[in-house]
């Protein structure tokens, strides 16, 4: 759950990236990372094992002041894949803001992802959160391999459910940070809904988004680099 601190000014929120074994979770972190400045961004942690690349999690810390002086921490985490860490899943999603979910496109991984996703839902009611009131959003990655999903397929995927879909192939870096944008608009309209944060600290949706993204090199991606400095300007005029 975020954390608030109104006499400090302080607001710190938790994004959890969740998936099936090995389907990017890690190289998502890994190429926001490389993308965020390094002046505003902790150190990104990692544990890796010859079975999945993380054991517990990875944490990439982004950190921004706004113009009303609020300090802003987001932590960003993922959780293991693999069947055997199902309590390290279920831990690491405590006090979780939004999830970013990340399947494989491959065909041959539906059951993987559809087996990942219920796990999903049967962690955030085991931490007392309505999956239905929970930030999600879905990423269908590896795009590029032999046997990927159509454009099509994607679509008639998403057409399911409500939650936003992106598509990416993360070790080129591509999508990642339209994922990343995606979870925390939704992230901060749940946050803004429930705590009156544009109200209370006076930090608009624009603002929050535009001091994140003009951190992040926006390359490959559709975050429009130059729309993300006007949110910045103008939340400040």
């Amino acid at each position: 759950m975020v954390q608030i601190n109104q006499a400090q000014r302080e607001l710190a929120l938790k994004i959890v990236y969740y998936g099936p074994a090995l389907s990017g979770k890690t190289t998502n972190l890994i190429s926001l990372h490389e993308r965020v400045a390094s002046e505003v961004r902790g150190r990104l942690l990692t544990v890796d094992t010859k079975d999945d690349r993380t054991l517990f999690f990875d944490m990439l810390p982004v950190f921004f002041r706004s113009s009303n002086d609020l300090k802003v921490k987001i932590k960003l985490y993922t959780v293991p894949g693999q069947v055997i860490h199902a309590a390290t899943r279920r831990l690491v999603l405590q006090g979780v803001d939004g999830v970013a979910f990340i399947a494989d496109a491959q065909k041959s991984a539906t059951q993987a992802n559809n087996e990942a996703w219920r796990n999903l839902m049967d962690d955030l009611r085991a931490n007392g959160l309505d999956p239905l009131e929970v930030p999600i959003v879905i990423q269908f990655n590896k795009m590029d391999l032999p046997g990927a999903m159509s454009d099509e397929e994607i679509r008639d995927a998403g057409e399911k459910g409500t939650e936003p879909v992106f598509r990416a192939i993360a070790v080129r870096g591509e999508g990642v940070v339209e994922t990343l944008h995606g979870a925390l608009q939704l992230t901060y309209r749940d946050l803004d809904r429930r705590y009156g944060l544009g109200a209370k600290f006076r930090l608009s949706e624009d603002e929050f988004l535009g001091e994140v993204f003009r951190s992040i090199d926006p390359r490959d991606s559709e975050v429009d680099a130059a729309r993300v400095r006007a949110m910045v300007v103008g939340s400040g005029e």
